[in-house]
């Protein structure tokens, strides 16, 4: 069972509780979480995450293979989903957006998020 979160807070359902996500929707929840937590922060948890927060350390001309490498590794442990592209997108000064397309049993979903 997934909850809805935007910007790092869990969403409440207005009765005391947190809405709840499933199918797709609980999946592009997880993708997100896994693709934003930076790996080895959590102990209890080290493979958690991923190491695009890393990417600003190489060059720019290596941005999209690193990109890449970082958004197969955090979902790894995802096995219905497979990636199907990864885009970076210069958002102005410094700030890149990343955008990766996905298929989950058949059905396409898209996560971005700025890095």
């Amino acid at each position: 069972m997934e909850f809805l979160m935007r910007q790092g807070d869990y969403v409440s359902d207005g009765r005391g509780g947190l809405v709840e996500l499933d199918g797709a929707e609980a999946v592009l929840q997880r993708v997100l979480f896994r693709l934003r937590a930076h790996r080895g922060a959590l102990p209890f948890l080290p493979e958690l995450g991923s190491r695009l927060y890393l990417l600003y350390r190489e060059k720019p001309s290596l941005w999209q293979s690193a990109a890449e490498q970082a958004v197969a590794q955090a979902l790894e442990p995802e096995p219905e989903v497979s990636v199907q592209g990864v885009a970076l997108d210069r958002q102005g000064e410094g700030q890149l957006g990343l955008m990766v397309e996905l298929s989950w049993r058949g059905q396409p979903l898209k996560a971005e998020i700025a890095l």
